[in-house]
């Protein structure tokens, strides 16, 4: 039996050797990512009417293949036996979720390696797509109704879906459940069959475009914020660096993401240059 030292070594080796030989992962510690169906961001004339809506829960995506639970990153959710065990044996994809603006809480509560049942009591695996499933996207909500409903837990939901009839309806939807505290609205084509990687059979549509960068330096703060962050200068894949000065709470200023960790990130606009405008700081990305 491998000591837990040599099965951390075995977890961090596997992904970034790929021309070695090297003894395989144990089961269910770490696979390789599911792929899954990625959204587009909604852009131009989208006949919306084609779509089924529902709202962008802010959560951390998970994969159960019907007898696993994973994070996208293919690694294990250590979650309680007894929310596992309950799960029907077809495979789902969801969503782990806690509610509206406990995106923090839920994150910690799920990466934890020993899980506590009075944490994971407040979590849902509310799912949106059957892996695998036959027939258009109407077809597998109709199929993830009744295995939400013969499965019969509390922590078992199906993401609600719904039609609008044009643009100004999705507008609207979208203003309501922003104004609720909700992040944006997914958008999946009705007569979609099961799909990976990413596509416009899957829309997200939010009052602000998302995207990440890295952490290349710490900007001292001044007047108030002598002695915190003032603000983090990062650096997008492409290469551009710019600098996030708003969104941060002064604990998050006396103790900023580390240079080198991925960070997300809002923007309403971008410059002529491509740089973005009106950004405000997310949250720090931890991978699963």
């Amino acid at each position: 039996m491998l000591s837990d030292l040599r099965r951390r070594f075995v977890a961090l080796m596997l992904p970034v050797c790929w021309g070695c030989v090297l003894v395989p992962a144990l089961a269910g510690e770490a696979d390789a990512p599911p792929p899954l169906l990625l959204a587009e961001v909604m852009r131009g004339d989208v006949d919306v009417t084609r779509y089924w809506v529902s709202e962008k829960l802010d959560g951390v995506r998970a994969v159960w293949d019907g007898k696993v639970l994973r994070f996208r990153s293919g690694r294990l959710v250590n979650a309680p036996a007894w929310f596992t065990d309950a799960l029907p044996p077809e495979p789902l994809d969801g969503e782990l979720w806690m509610g509206r603006r406990r995106f923090e809480a839920l994150s910690g509560i799920v990466r934890r390696q020993v899980p506590r049942d009075e944490d994971w009591r407040q979590v849902k695996f509310m799912v949106f797509e059957q892996p695998g499933g036959g027939g258009d996207f109407t077809a597998r909500i109709g199929v993830l109704r009744g295995l939400v409903k013969q499965t019969g837990v509390p922590w078992l939901e199906l993401v609600e879906q719904f039609r609008v009839t044009d643009r100004l309806a999705l507008k609207a939807k979208l203003d309501e459940i922003v104004a609720g505290g909700g992040e944006g609205l997914m958008l999946h084509r009705a007569d979609a069959p099961y799909l990976t990687g990413r596509s416009d059979a899957l829309l997200k549509l939010k009052p602000m475009w998302d995207a990440e960068a890295t952490v290349v330096a710490h900007v001292p703060g001044r007047g108030r914020l002598t002695g915190m962050m003032g603000a983090l200068q990062v650096e997008t894949p492409e290469g551009m660096r710019f600098e996030i000065g708003t969104g941060f709470t002064d604990a998050q200023r006396r103790d900023p993401p580390p240079v080198g960790s991925l960070v997300t990130y809002q923007y309403r606009d971008v410059t002529k240059n491509g740089v973005p405008r009106f950004v405000n700081y997310l949250r720090r990305r931890e991978e699963p």
